[in-house]
């Protein structure tokens, strides 16, 4: 089966983080074993922290990828920026995307124009940006649309109040359609439908409800339609709901750390392409 284009790079590795925690030389054998499988069309690049660039670029030897390894990483503040694309310069690999938090104890908007105004090298970067209820949302919003750079969402965590229910999450959506401001997300997203984890009992988004609520922005849909969308279970409201929007336009990605239990799921779905043909080609 190939992956139809809508879903083509989708999940970013993140195997490296909870709750998956996989140690950085598995993760990066895994990964390497991604991208010569069935499952990537549908990988995007390898997410890692600044402190394991230089060993993942050591431990992805040219036998495994004859390629430099592509990767997103992740930066600890703003003031860190210029050390990882110099560290990044001297090794193996190529850079994606960078996804920079920001000081939450310091005010935000000037943190933005700070990574704006870096030379940044043309690499896209994400900003992690504070749940839309903060105070600064609105400026923060308008500043990283103006500087062209993108936007992170955070749709979960190890702890229950890390999940954003789904109002919160729809007005996100909402707000990045309105500023044709691309987004990924990270965490939270192991299945294609919203559901309750049975362990945890946390309150789980899905990746396809996200894609749907997306392509329902773009075509200017308001904030309670799209959080009715985020909380529907039903797998068949939501397979008949991708319509000829395209939603990657906007939602361009997701951290995961498990590529194949989204492959598994898509296949359960009927939304993997089983006509004979190439692969979409990751981004």
């Amino acid at each position: 089966m190939s992956i139809p284009n809508v879903f083509a790079a989708l999940v970013d590795d993140a195997a490296i983080f909870p709750p998956g925690s996989l140690p950085l030389p598995e993760a990066i054998i895994a990964h390497a074993a991604q991208r010569n499988s069935r499952y990537e069309a549908l990988a995007g690049p390898f997410v890692l922290g600044t402190g394991d660039l230089a060993a993942a670029a050591q431990l992805a030897t040219p036998d495994l990828f004859p390629e430099p390894l592509p990767v997103s990483i992740v930066v600890p503040t703003p003031d860190a920026l210029a050390e990882t694309i110099e560290t990044a310069d001297d090794l193996r690999v190529t850079v994606r995307a960078l996804e920079v938090k920001l000081d939450r104890s310091e005010p935000l908007i000037p943190q933005v124009t700070t990574i704006a105004n870096h030379d940044r090298r043309g690499i896209t970067t994400h900003i992690e940006v504070p749940r839309p209820t903060h105070p600064e949302w609105p400026e923060l919003l308008a500043a990283i649309a103006a500087h062209d750079l993108r936007l992170k969402f955070r749709t979960g965590g190890t702890q229950s109040d890390a999940f954003p229910d789904e109002s919160e999450l729809a007005t996100w959506i909402h707000d990045a359609a309105r500023h044709t401001t691309p987004f990924k997300c990270t965490a939270g997203l192991h299945n294609a439908i919203r559901h309750t984890d049975p362990e945890t009992g946390f309150e789980h988004h899905g990746f396809l409800n996200i894609l749907c609520a997306t392509a329902s922005a773009l075509d200017n849909a308001e904030t309670d339609s799209l959080a009715t969308i985020l909380a529907e279970r039903n797998p068949t409201a939501l397979t008949n709901a991708l319509g000829d929007t395209n939603p990657r336009t906007l939602f361009v990605s997701y951290g995961s750390c498990s590529l194949a239990e989204s492959y598994e799921d898509l296949a359960a779905l009927g939304l993997l392409d089983n006509r004979p043909g190439p692969s979409a080609s990751p981004r």
